[in-house]
């Protein structure tokens, strides 16, 4: 859990709803979570490959997934879904902790990484989260994972930490100025 955070807040970011097309060509839909997606979620967290799975999750069997998104998509949680078609492909979830911060964890199906929408589901996360007033916002990452570290700090998280084979990060919204963005 995250005591330190940036002292200067990062802001501008899109909130959804919001369509944008990847870098192959395919229309992408962001949405917020809500009770509608879980199925979608459900499939797309089945069909997730399990060495793009990261310190435990997301769960293997059905009943574990489900049992997860309950806690990730319940009442201290906020999350926005890419969905391209009728399937979910991305999802992105910011959690509160018992600080008043929000964790940021995020998943793309291997099919649909490297096409952007990672990039696209923080950042309409991140908008989303000004929108409600979120201030802090962190998350750990494997040390070795450079990809994902490269988005992060793209988007603008710094480095405010590490354990062991983990990194932390954080950023600081500016929630003054939560007028709904689009983009």
């Amino acid at each position: 859990m995250m005591d330190r955070f940036p002292g200067d807040p990062v802001d501008g970011f899109p909130a959804p709803p919001r369509t944008f097309t990847d870098s192959e060509g395919r229309e992408i839909e962001l949405r917020e979570v809500d009770p509608g997606a879980v199925e979608a979620l459900v499939e797309m967290y089945l069909a997730f490959d399990p060495q793009d799975r990261a310190q435990g999750i997301p769960p293997v069997s059905e009943d574990a997934i489900r049992e997860w998104l309950d806690v990730v998509t319940g009442p201290e949680a906020f999350g926005v879904v890419a969905s391209h078609g009728d399937s979910a492909v991305g999802h992105v979830m910011l959690v509160s902790d018992e600080r008043g911060a929000y964790e940021l964890a995020i998943f793309v199906l291997q099919d649909y990484q490297g096409a952007h929408i990672g990039t696209e589901l923080i950042r309409t996360a991140l908008g989303l989260a000004e929108r409600e007033g979120i201030e802090r916002v962190w998350l750990s990452v494997e040390r070795w994972n450079s990809p994902a570290i490269s988005l992060y700090r793209k988007v603008g998280f710094e480095r405010v930490g590490d354990e062991s084979f983990e990194l932390e990060m954080a950023l600081r919204l500016d929630t003054h100025n939560q007028t709904e963005r689009v983009g």
